[in-house]
């Protein structure tokens, strides 16, 4: 599993790809260094989301779920809604103003987990947070 480095919020993190994601994994490593604003979910529940719009990463669904666990980083493909990564940092139900959806689980916090909610807590209150994602 490869590690890549995350930081938001004056945090740092680390986490690891999933293997049951590989074609998602494989698209993302190519986009790094990546760089966007973290801006609190409005339906989901304890999570931060990065919109992507209508960006295409050439992938479809592999080891998706609407119910990602604490340090879980989600990409949804898009479709029913526009394509974004989600991170849960607390309780989450991935969805949308269409309804529930399902992203693709490709990269799990390994370290730094402890200072998520505060990253979740800082986005909620203080607004959209620098994101970056480096090997």
């Amino acid at each position: 599993m490869t590690r890549i480095q995350m930081t938001a919020g004056g945090h740092r993190f680390v986490a690891e790809t999933h293997p049951d994601a590989p074609k998602t994994v494989a698209a993302f490593l190519k986009l790094l260094p990546y760089r966007q604003k973290l801006i609190h979910v409005r339906w989901s529940g304890e999570g931060c989301w990065i919109p992507m719009g209508d960006f295409e990463l050439g992938v479809g669904y592999e080891n998706h779920t609407s119910h990602p666990s604490v340090g879980d980083i989600l990409f949804y493909p898009g479709g029913y809604s526009e394509t974004e990564i989600i991170l849960a940092y607390g309780s989450c139900s991935f969805s949308s103003k269409m309804g529930q959806l399902a992203g693709n689980h490709f990269l799990t916090i390994v370290e730094g987990k402890e200072n998520l909610r505060a990253l979740g807590v800082k986005t909620l209150w203080e607004g959209a947070q620098d994101v970056e994602f480096s090997l």
